[in-house]
Formats: structure tokens, C-alpha cells, sequence
């Protein structure tokens, strides 16, 4: 179904999906955990990074978009999309692709040569996500969860600064996490059409994804609680007081898990986070209270 009177331009822009880009959020990590929010030069470029990732991410979606519009006329939510629909020619969405990618990885390599490499990984990681990563059981959800992990990694690395091997873990876990209970609200929303969609569904079962998303969740809040105390991010913060910021990621995980079983939600993490206030409010709050533990209120309010 083509909205009436809508552009292709419209289309297009809808295509890259910019309520998506919230993801490229964690680009900050770098900024907020390298100690370096009170730097407007590294703020400033922290923004110039996100905006290339929201350029790349936008890249990604078209490709994929392309690949699996035959699968997404199958969907009752993904046939309204502006290529699945016909809306949008494949030929200018790979041409609108093909521009879009070069300068936003011109712009990565100006920013810096290692952010550009990074970028670039990115962008061929997802790319070939698009194509057969896919349709790999385990696999799938694992290049996604590497998505993320260059993300937190490029945020970093375009500021000149170190990202802890904890965090990092604790973002694949998070993506993992994330991945497959997108996986399930996949499953459970189409039943018996699932693997017409998405043919690697038919690899999974409720029953086997609850199971990884409980190892997921475990480890995820283990990881971040080690990541708290850890003797090396006490010192190198001067508080202990991190640990207390966990609450804040129980009650996320948990939140998103009542959403997901009991509201049968979770097919877009995004959109969720944007429209559950709950949710929204606890990601809010753990990002004020970690700022206000790294830096402390006195630095954050004498400036």
C-alpha cells in the first residue's frame, strides 16, 4: 500500500529509517566513559561520528530493504515499506545507497583514518549481513550484535580514547539480547508464515530463544556488575559508587522482557524504547547517574 501523494524523496528518507537511528547513540560511550564530556572538541566530533553512522546505518537499510522486499510483502507491517511497496525503484535505492555510502565513509576517513576503517568494517559487516549472514542460524543475531560492538568501538576510537573490554562485552551482550528477542517477536507475530518472511526463523523456536535469551540476560548483568567494581574502573573513575547504577539495568531488562512476553512487543527495540516511558524514563535516569558518578555534579555545574 503506497501512502497517497507522498514523493519518492519522502519515500526515500522514510527508507533510511531515521527513528532507527537512536542506536547510534552508543557512539557517546566513548565520550561519556573516556571521560571526555566536558570537552566540546571531543563532544563535537563525538557528533560528527554519530552523524556518519546515522548516514552508514541508513546505507544498511537500504540494502537490506532491497534484498528482502519480496519477504517483507509477506509481513503485515514490512509490505508498507517504500521499496516493498513499490514505491521506491531498486535502482534508485541502490543509486541513493551507492552516494550515500561514499560520502559518509569520506567523511569517517576525514574525521579520522582509524574511525574510517572502522566505518568501513561496519558497513561491510552489515552489508554481507544483508545478503547471506542471515540466513545462518546464530550467526544472524551474532553480526548484529557486532554491529553494535563497532559502534561503541568507532565512538572511541574518533575521540583517541580507550573503550574498557567489559564494556564492550556488556554492549554485545546487550545487542545479543536485543537480537534475539526481535527474533521471537518475529516468530510469535507470524506463526505459521514465519519462515515464508524469514527463512532462518525455521531454525528457531520460542522455547530455544527464551533459553538464549536467559544466558544473555545473566551474563549481561554479570558483565556489568564485574564492569562496576572492577579494581582498574575505580581507579580510573575515583568512585566506586558505579555499582549503584545497576538497579537501572534490572529494571531496563526486566521492563523489556514484561513488554516482549506479555505485550508481545520487542519487534522494533527503537521504536520501543522511544514510546514505552517507562523504558524511556530508565535509560534516562542511568544515563543522569552515571554522568553524575563519573564526573560528579561539582565538575558538570562549575562549568
Amino acid at each position: 500500500m503506497i501512502a497517497p501523494g507522498r514523493s519518492p524523496l519522502a519515500g526515500l528518507i522514510l527508507s533510511l529509517r531515521p527513528s532507527q537511528w537512536t542506536k547510534n547513540l552508543i557512539i557517546f560511550a566513548g565520550v561519556i566513559f573516556g571521560q571526555k564530556l566536558l570537552d566540546s572538541s571531543a563532544v563535537l566530533t563525538a557528533i560528527a561520528a554519530a552523524a556518519v553512522f546515522c548516514a552508514l546505518s541508513g546505507v544498511v537499510y537500504l540494502i537490506n530493504d532491497v534484498a528482502d522486499r519480496d519477504a517483507d510483502r509477506k509481513h503485515p507491517l514490512k509490505r508498507n515499506r517504500p521499496i516493498a511497496s513499490g514505491e521506491i525503484s531498486v535502482t534508485l535505492a541502490l543509486a541513493s545507497a551507492a552516494v550515500l555510502g561514499i560520502a559518509a565513509l569520506a567523511a569517517a576517513f576525514l574525521l579520522r583514518f582509524e574511525f574510517g576503517l572502522v566505518a568501513a568494517a561496519y558497513l561491510g559487516l552489515l552489508a554481507m549481513y544483508s545478503g547471506p549472514l542471515k540466513h545462518v542460524v546464530i550467526i544472524d543475531v551474532l553480526t548484529i550484535a557486532a554491529g553494535f560492538v563497532l559502534r561503541a568501538a568507532a565512538g572511541a576510537i574518533v575521540i583517541g580514547v580507550a573503550i574498557g573490554h567489559w564494556l564492550l562485552i556488556v554492549t554485545m551482550l546487550g545487542a545479543l539480547f536485543l537480537a534475539l528477542s526481535k527474533r521471537r517477536h518475529e516468530l510469535v507475530l507470524l506463526a505459521d508464515g514465519a519462515t515464508s518472511h524469514r527463512r532462518i526463523l525455521e531454525e528457531y523456536s520460542p522455547y530455544l530463544l527464551d533459553q538464549m535469551i536467559s544466558v544473555v540476560t545473566a551474563s549481561t548483568l554479570v558483565a556489568y556488575a564485574i564492569y562496576t567494581v572492577s579494581p582498574d574502573i575505580i581507579q580510573k573513575f575515583g568512585t566506586d559508587k558505579l555499582g549503584l547504577t545497576l538497579p537501572f539495568l534490572l529494571y531496563g531488562i526486566f521492563r523489556y522482557l514484561y513488554l516482549v512476553h506479555q505485550k508481545d512487543e520487542g519487534g522494533n527495540p527503537s521504536d520501543l524504547l522511544l514510546n514505552d516511558r517507562p523504558l524511556l524514563a530508565c535509560v534516562a535516569l542511568w544515563a543522569l547517574a552515571v554522568v553524575l558518578i563519573i564526573y560528579g555534579p561539582g565538575q558538570l555545574f562549575t562549568r
